[in-house]
């Protein structure tokens, strides 16, 4: 197998590890035992585990689709797929690879099992970015496991793999690292022979700032840790003795990871981390949180019009009708900021995320929606009352339909006939109508304006189910 990103490679005196890559490279895991967290999906008996082992029996190896943050292993566990059990190993990215480079691969790992009896795994990254196309191309290898797919995304492959590629496929989901799994990493870099080698000492609070600064990424931890190391190096200037260890203080961490500190990849895992705790703080109320991580978002370059976007979302999600003028404040925020762009957007973002943030809260819209989604997913459906059905349509014609813009038809009650504009009348089936009259979907809050709400739909549930 060629030299990867897996591989440590080795110079050709001592087998040191090749100072060259980069140390989050050179500290790749080589086994399952020196993977760092992820022990629910590596369990013993575990579908990744047995087909990182090889296992045999009637049943055979499944190709899995592996999801997470960066930083959580992904590749390296596609390697261990194809290294433990001394399989082929062919590595494509979705950026760069199109239906011809797939199908070359498909094709060679036929030959490859046919002719001599090997098994090929496929690791393709980022597999988000293939189209429907691109993702169709690999059915046939799969379904016949001339390859064993190992993909790895970080979006949901809920909405980014196809459907038939996804019931083909175990999906394994990874967790970022705990903070003591991310310190675990740091330490085993600075002793191990291919890491650090022992020539440096990482103080405690310095240890405890890359951990934070990384945010569960093993990747990153590494990488700051190599930077510091380099900062800490030039400190000493000129070295007559090397027999000490140097010391890699919090001074030189900060200095290592300052601009990291305060800017985020916004293609990495904090671009969901600091996303999710900016929706949380419109959410929460607190304003100024809010705006922190406006500044952020903005700061590390992120889109506004996606920024734009989760407003929306919060003011109708959040606020609801709370505040009913919040959603309009948010969509008109879209579209400004879409015509103005930055820096002045950031202006009219703040508008909307302080109108979002000062609103009273309400999310009865949202789990109204949620439970009736549930009930019709598990079958609540039920037929059409009979006097609200349409008259339209050809067999309608011999039936008893409601008709819509005022004509009376048998059984339907023209709401604006009656005197407070409420027709008493079913409109749920049969099924529902029963089960409703004890509870609702929408349950209006006491807060903002849906409070006026609230004794409204208690009233009209009086009068609609009969209570």
């Amino acid at each position: 197998m060629p030299d990867d990103l897996f591989a440590a490679a080795a110079d050709d005196t001592g087998g040191r590890s090749d100072l060259r890559a980069p140390l989050a490279v050179r500290m790749r895991p080589r086994s399952i035992d020196e993977v760092r967290g992820q022990g629910e999906v590596l369990r013993p008996g575990s579908p990744l585990r047995r087909l990182i082992e090889g296992a045999s029996g009637s049943a055979g190896p499944i190709s899995a689709i592996l999801w997470g943050p960066p930083g959580t292993g992904k590749t390296t566990l596609a390697h261990l797929v194809a290294t433990a059990a001394d399989r082929d190993f062919v590595e494509l990215s979705a950026v760069t690879a199109g239906v011809k480079d797939v199908r070359k691969v498909m094709e060679d790992a036929a030959v490859s099992r046919s002719l001599y009896g090997r098994a090929t795994v496929l690791f393709l990254d980022e597999i988000h970015r293939f189209t429907k196309a691109q993702q169709d191309a690999l059915l046939p290898g799969v379904e016949n496991r001339d390859v064993i797919l190992v993909a790895a995304t970080t979006e949901n492959p809920s909405f980014s793999v196809i459907a038939p590629l996804l019931s083909r496929s175990i999906l394994v989901t990874l967790e970022s690292l705990t903070r003591d799994e991310v310190a675990e990493v740091l330490t085993s870099a600075v002793a191990d022979e291919r890491g650090l080698e022992g020539e440096y000492v990482l103080q405690d609070d310095a240890r405890d700032h890359l951990v934070a600064v990384a945010g569960g990424d093993a990747r990153r931890a590494l990488t700051s840790l190599e930077a510091a190391a380099g900062v800490a190096l030039d400190d000493a200037g000129v070295r007559l003795d090397t027999s000490t260890a140097l010391p890699i203080t919090l001074a030189h961490v900060e200095q290592a990871v300052a601009r990291a500190a305060v800017r985020y990849d916004r293609t990495g895992d904090q671009h969901y981390d600091v996303a999710s705790a900016f929706i949380k703080s419109m959410r929460g109320s607190d304003v100024d949180a809010a705006l922190h991580y406006l500044a952020r978002q903005l700061e590390a370059g992120e889109d506004p019009r996606f920024i734009a976007r989760r407003v929306v979302i919060s003011a109708s999600e959040d606020v609801g009708l709370g505040d009913p003028t919040a959603l309009q404040t948010a969509v008109a925020a879209m579209h400004a900021v879409a015509q103005i762009g930055m820096p002045e957007a950031r202006i009219i973002l703040a508008q909307a995320v302080v109108h979002n943030a000062l609103a009273p809260k309400s999310n009865a819209a949202y789990t109204g929606i949620n439970e009736a989604i549930a009930d019709v997913r598990a079958g609540k459906v039920g037929a059409v009352p009979p006097h609200l059905r349409g008259s339209g349509y050809t067999q309608a014609s011999d039936r008893a339909k409601g008709a819509s813009g005022g004509q009376k038809v048998a059984g339907y009650v023209y709401s604006h006939d009656e005197t407070d504009g409420v027709a008493t009348q079913q409109y749920l089936p049969d099924e529902l109508h029963a089960e409703l009259a004890d509870r609702s979907y929408y349950r209006p809050t006491d807060r903002g304006f849906e409070a006026r709400l609230q004794e409204r739909w208690s009233w009209l549930r009086g009068r609609l189910r009969g209570r």
